[in-house]
């Protein structure tokens, strides 16, 4: 079963790791959940900067 990654210098996903691992987000399950990696980063941080442990 292939894993997605989100490639933050392409802004594209990629397939079962293709590129260096300093410019990968993941693994995913799917490729949409790999799409939206960087919200999800994004809402993780802004929980961080809140103070909340809930994630």
């Amino acid at each position: 079963m292939p894993e997605y990654w989100y490639n933050v210098n392409t802004h594209e996903v990629e397939e079962d790791a293709m590129s260096d691992w300093s410019q990968l987000i993941g693994p995913y399950k799917t490729r949409e959940e790999a799409e939206h990696a960087l919200e999800k980063v994004k809402a993780r941080n802004e929980s961080w900067e809140k103070g909340d442990d809930d994630d």
